[in-house]
């Protein structure tokens, strides 16, 4: 079972019978960015606010906690200079397209 973007918690008993069989895909370098109430958006904006040079996203194995299971894989990618610190408003996933929606930036 692959999650992304699943914010409800696993029962504990559903996480033991199928232990390293379900995998998260979350939007930071974990251990930055992660944790109760670092989701969507939020995590992106918490990212621009310290001004990281590097961010990403880490795949790993869902368990009893909240972004604390292992790593399977994590893939870097830089923060370039110039980007908006307004960018994560102009990206806004639409829950009745089930699209990622892009607004222009002025």
């Amino acid at each position: 079972m692959v999650l992304a973007g699943f914010l409800v918690v696993i029962p504990e008993q559903m996480i033991a019978q199928y232990r390293n069989r379900i995998i998260n895909i979350h939007p930071s370098l974990i251990p930055s960015f992660c944790g109760t109430g670092y989701y969507g958006l939020k995590v992106h904006e918490a990212a621009l606010a310290r001004g990281v040079k590097v961010t990403g996203a880490t795949v790993h194995f869902v368990d009893e906690g909240t972004d604390t299971g292992p790593i399977i894989l994590q893939k870097a990618v830089e923060v370039k200079e110039g980007i908006p610190r307004r960018l994560c408003s102009a990206v806004s996933w639409s829950r009745q397209s089930g699209r990622l929606c892009h607004r222009r930036l002025i």
